[in-house]
């Protein structure tokens, strides 16, 4: 049986930034505040008319491709994770395959928020350890900013737009992806979600009116739910591995808010220097995240080190991933 190694990470974030000084021109807010409620500092804004997270996925799917060697013929599939798809249909995925080249692959969407990006690398080791497929890309493709109410100074300091891919292949070693938990509670639905668009209260007058094409948060019900349920399946899957926080490595939590990354892994009692966050220069980037801040720091990331990856999102949607590093 195989196991799926991480052969290769990219990623891509647009060159235009929004600080928080040029957002307290927007908006009632100011440095400080933001700072000291989710650290961030500034956030990438995709600008380029007439693109869409399809843009975000295919610059850094081409970075993958080019970096390790692979011919976009070789690719067997796509799995594209986002919440800002280009349209409801059809799949962002789709649209990613046929601009990079990839006319061998099949390509879908999922839909997991924040937590898209694990739960498309566990179906991509699904894949790669049947043996259904050989090589298959992750890419996760966010333009957040979408989205995002710039009137709203509770949410719209929060998130940036970014993508993030990984290629995955079949190996005989104990690397790659080891294990994985996943949970998902459909309470989470009123705390978190973007209430217009979809069939249940489809695109009007009404509801472009009433601003229900942006996202709605209740912060503190997320905050609570993010620290208890990241820290918990982080725990979960040390526990399933005979790991302890002392023999792992490296700590890469969803980039959401800086107090939720200090909160899991303080009371996980994770070593700061463990602990691997980029979110102040980029901000939330929902799915891209992990990606994003995992190949910032991959060349301190040495090749046999035990990393645990976690992340939370709407839905209430959530998990935790046992990655053996391989590059």
């Amino acid at each position: 049986m195989f196991n799926a190694r991480i052969a290769g990470i990219a990623s891509y974030a647009p060159d235009d930034i929004l600080d928080n000084e040029m957002l307290s021109k927007m908006v009632d807010t100011n440095d400080e505040w933001i700072m000291t409620r989710v650290g961030i500092k500034e956030r990438r804004i995709l600008k380029k008319e007439e693109t869409g997270s399809s843009y975000l996925g295919i610059q850094a799917v081409n970075k993958l491709l080019e970096s390790t060697g692979t011919k976009p013929e070789e690719v067997d599939l796509l799995i594209c994770a986002t919440s800002n798809p280009d349209y409801r249909f059809p799949s962002t995925g789709s649209i990613i395959a046929h601009n990079c080249g990839l006319k061998s692959a099949y390509a879908y969407d999922i839909q997991a928020a924040c937590a898209g990006f694990l739960v498309a690398l566990q179906d991509a080791a699904g894949y790669v350890r049947s043996g259904m497929r050989k090589k298959v890309v992750v890419v996760a493709a966010e333009k957040m900013s979408s989205m995002v109410d710039y009137t709203d100074r509770k949410t719209c300091p929060l998130f940036g737009d970014a993508s993030g891919a990984m290629l995955i292949e079949p190996t005989t070693e104990n690397v790659g992806i080891i294990d994985g938990v996943f949970h998902i509670d459909g309470e989470g639905l009123e705390h978190l979600l973007m209430k217009g668009g979809g069939s249940v209260h489809p695109a009007t007058h009404a509801t472009v009116d009433a601003n229900e094409h942006y996202i709605f948060q209740d912060g503190r019900s997320v905050y609570k739910h993010a620290v208890t349920n990241m820290l918990e399946s982080s725990l979960d899957v040390a526990r399933r591995n005979n790991l302890t926080m002392e023999t792992v490595d490296w700590f890469i939590p969803h980039q959401a808010n800086m107090r939720i990354i200090e909160a899991v892994a303080d009371r996980a009692g994770i070593a700061q220097e463990k602990v691997l966050v980029n979110i102040e220069h980029y901000g939330n980037t929902s799915a891209a995240s992990i990606p994003l801040c995992i190949d910032e720091y991959k060349a301190q990331i040495k090749k046999g080190d035990r990393m645990i990856l976690t992340a939370f999102g709407a839905g209430f949607t959530w998990g935790a991933m046992y990655v053996i590093w391989d590059l």
